[in-house]
């Protein structure tokens, strides 16, 4: 018998490993594809300054792979974010710039940052009361607001706003500080969803939301809450992109929520809701940007031909999805048996 329980306990440190192994995989890949670029494009890493520049360039996609991600471990998802981050951006610019068609009514910067965070706050309420309180579907409900709030950009201003103070560009506009924004929300969130009651209330509707409100917790309020988090984080995103550029460009934010989705799937959090990591979620940012920098040093990949690759980079998170979710049931399904 104590053979047997020395065996079995051995096979059951193997499996643990393994399931360990699959929810960090990210991190061997992201080693694997660094050391790659390293041959191929070592261009891309030439010198401190351009690392620098790739996780500057990270930090807007890192805040909505966040928002994603934060969706996603809630079972549901969010398809808006994009139209989030650049309509307030677009509103909170119309109100501080200093271009023809601006409104131009305040100056304050502290204001202005007060102003951007409450309206992607707003729209994420609207979102998660939609969703959680009537049961709205959640791909209904925030493709509608990805159109709607996508045209209400158009509909303000079509033109680069400028003139913005300097303070309210300074967040963005800052590399390390850009950086140690996405890094320090990393970290917070990681803290949250690991050693909190609302971390774990997270990941116990993304399981099973019937069997979460069957112990108590109150999934209509929770579920609000992760979509207002998700619009304020879509908004920062936002505020940096508008410090990263300068200004706050007329396409801000479009083509970026199926970047989020990548960046979270390949970062391992589950489609499904209930499982991953923040930590992982980073690690998919800094892939995509670093695959994203190499293609643009690479002089046989022409600028028109990088979001025909970005789909590629997608095809390919939802291929080691699937064979990571695959991977799993089978180690869980012997560990069972």
């Amino acid at each position: 018998m104590a053979i047997q329980n020395r065996i079995s306990n051995r096979f059951d440190g193997t499996d643990d490993m393994a399931l360990t192994l699959l929810d960090n995989m990210i991190w061997p890949i992201l080693a694997i594809v660094i050391a790659a670029i390293l041959v191929l494009a070592p261009q891309t890493f030439r010198n401190f300054r351009s690392i620098e520049l790739i996780l500057w360039a990270a930090v807007p996609l890192g805040l909505l792979v966040l928002a994603e991600s934060l969706c996603l471990l809630s079972g549901n998802f969010d398809l808006s974010i994009g139209s989030i981050a650049g309509f307030s951006a677009i509103f909170t610019g119309m109100l501080l710039g200093s271009c023809p068609s601006c409104w131009g009514v305040i100056s304050n910067p502290f204001l202005g940052f007060a102003i951007i965070v409450l309206v992607g706050a707003t729209i994420g309420l609207v979102n998660g009361v939609m969703i959680g309180k009537f049961g709205l579907n959640p791909f209904l409900q925030t493709l509608a607001f990805l159109i709607i709030f996508q045209g209400a950009k158009t509909a303000l201003n079509t033109q680069p706003i400028s003139g913005l103070p300097d303070a309210y560009l300074y967040p963005g506009g800052e590399p390390w500080v850009a950086i140690g924004i996405m890094l320090a929300a990393f970290a917070l969130f990681g803290y949250v969803m690991k050693f909190t009651t609302f971390g774990q209330a997270v990941y116990a509707i993304g399981s099973n939301e019937k069997a979460a409100r069957d112990v108590g917790i109150n999934t209509e309020r929770m579920i609000i809450a992760v979509y207002t988090i998700s619009g304020i984080l879509a908004a920062i995103a936002g505020l940096m992109i508008t410090g990263f550029t300068g200004v706050v460009p007329p396409l801000i934010g479009e083509g970026l929520v199926f970047q989020a989705f990548a960046g979270a799937v390949i970062g391992g959090i589950s489609l499904f809701g209930g499982r991953g990591m923040i930590t992982g979620a980073l690690g998919g940012v800094i892939l995509i940007e670093v695959v994203r920098s190499a293609l643009s040093n690479t002089a046989s990949v022409g600028a028109t031909e990088i979001q025909m690759y970005n789909g590629i980079v997608l095809l390919v998170a939802i291929l080691l999805y699937s064979t990571q979710s695959k991977l799993r049931s089978r180690i869980l399904a012997s560990g069972a048996a």
